[in-house]
């Protein structure tokens, strides 16, 4: 035995040298290009930190993901022998901090829990067991935390439905404030339940005489690196289901997102200000986007996305409330939208500056969908009409790969670009989309520069 723990100690200690003399020499290369907008970023306020790139060490790299793998299964060796410990984890369970999960107030109960898993060092659970159901008002979780922390939601957490439990704070119900290693994960029959209906009833956009006026996001992920957010069911938002804001570094994956059609801007993940964001394998259906994607996010990918019913998937709208906006490195890759007002959507204000660039729609099937493909450089929520503009966010860099299937309405892709600033490089590979009932479909391109190559139809 002693021989064999030696052999295991003298490859722990190798592969450790290893690793680091990689790590060094992954420091000494140069760094990655950086995109054009970068300048642009700048110039409008926004810091375009160096972080370094997530996708290079993480993704390509794959030298050094076999050294950390071959490091990990040393150490686990180096555990079943007995020769280091194995770190211990502590458990905090909501309901020893007398959460009753009756459908009762249990936000005290919650706040406390959050509050000795956070201060906690070492590997933490927070348990929400399952089987309960568990009334909360709105409630901010706050790091940073000492701990590596995960949350297991087994059971299900519902919003407080009575308005007056949000007037410190009308934009949120849950939120996680500065939280980097963060492992969030379901199970079971637990459900996030925004309770939406009484705000959805009191929405603008359903009852015309009412003042239009924020509603809380259900679950909010803010200012936070590292994240890992799977299998969770969150449904009837107040609004926004689940927003990333100022993000690095998130894999969500797993996620069922529902909502009535009918539910005001109930976007089922919105992502803002963050970058490097793999979504994938997620059933979304809502009453607007499924997916939206706005301003300060680059390196988004979303894979393997079922859509419908909602607005589908949507860049924009940019640079609404006289802001600049930027977006860049966007991939849509796996797709099935069905019965949804639009496909694949950019949307931008006039008279605003910033860009929308390197962008990638890819492997998509659409099932009676109105608007597959869209680019609308003259997007106009408002009672009024807008006033055309001779600036506008500039569209560029576009690439719509393999997409088929059926149209809703007559115009299948619809391209109402800038007269000052057209749509720059914008390549349609191998699309084919016809009308609901084998109707001829049509395409409207305005103030374009358009390649297409292979099967394209309808074409320009």
């Amino acid at each position: 035995m002693d021989g064999q723990i030696r052999q295991v100690v003298v490859l722990y200690f190798i592969t450790i040298f290893s690793l680091f003399s990689r790590y060094n020499s992954l420091e000494k290369d140069p760094p990655p290009p950086s995109y054009n907008y970068f300048e642009d970023l700048v110039s409008a306020g926004y810091d375009p930190q160096a972080y370094p790139s997530y996708f290079t060490t993480t993704i390509d790299d794959g030298h050094f993901k076999d050294l950390i793998s071959q490091r990990t299964q040393v150490i686990s060796q180096l555990q079943k022998l007995g020769v280091i410990s194995a770190p211990s984890t502590k458990t905090v369970n909501v309901d020893d901090f007398g959460a009753t999960g009756d459908a009762t107030q249990d936000t005290q109960a919650f706040e406390k829990a959050w509050e000795e898993a956070c201060s906690s060092k070492g590997e933490v659970v927070l348990e929400v067991p399952q089987g309960k159901r568990y009334q909360l008002k709105p409630i901010r979780f706050s790091g940073p935390c000492k701990s590596n922390l995960t949350i297991q939601i087994y059971g299900s957490m519902e919003a407080s439905d009575d308005m007056s439990d949000y007037k410190e704070d009308t934009r949120h119900w849950l939120i996680f404030d500065s939280i980097n290693n963060l492992l969030i994960e379901g199970g079971g029959t637990g459900k996030i339940n925004g309770n939406g209906k009484i705000w959805w009833q009191n929405s603008c956009k359903i009852n015309k005489t009412l003042p239009c006026k924020d509603a809380p996001t259900a679950l909010t992920f803010y200012n936070s690196k590292n994240l890992k957010v799977q299998n969770l069911n969150i449904q009837d938002a107040q609004q926004i289901h689940v927003s990333f804001e100022k993000c690095n570094g998130v894999q969500a994956s797993g996620l069922a997102v529902a909502a009535p059609e009918s539910s005001p801007n109930t976007d089922g993940i919105h992502i803002t200000r963050t970058q490097n964001i793999w979504i994938t394998n997620s059933v979304i259906g809502t009453g607007d986007d499924c997916i939206s994607i706005v301003s300060g996010s680059k390196n988004v990918q979303a894979m393997d996305i079922t859509c419908g019913p909602g607005h589908g998937i949507s860049i924009g709208s940019l640079g609404s409330k006289s802001s600049n906006a930027y977006v860049s490195g966007v991939t849509v890759d796996g797709a099935k939208l069905s019965g949804t007002t639009n496909g694949v959507r950019i949307k931008t204000w006039q008279a605003r500056l910033g860009s929308a660039s390197n962008i990638l729609f890819q492997n998509i099937e659409m099932n009676n969908v109105s608007n597959p493909i869209i680019i609308d450089q003259n997007y106009c929520d408002q009672d009024k009409p807008c006033k055309e503009q001779s600036s506008a966010v500039k569209v560029k860099d576009v690439v719509y790969k393999n997409i088929n299937g059926t149209s809703a309405s007559e115009v299948a892709i619809k391209f109402d670009c800038s007269k000052t600033h057209p749509c720059q490089e914008i390549l349609l590979q191998n699309v084919k989309l016809q009308e609901q009932g084998d109707r001829t479909a049509k395409a409207i391109c305005n103030n374009v520069k358009l390649t297409e190559k292979g099967t394209v139809f309808p074409q320009c």
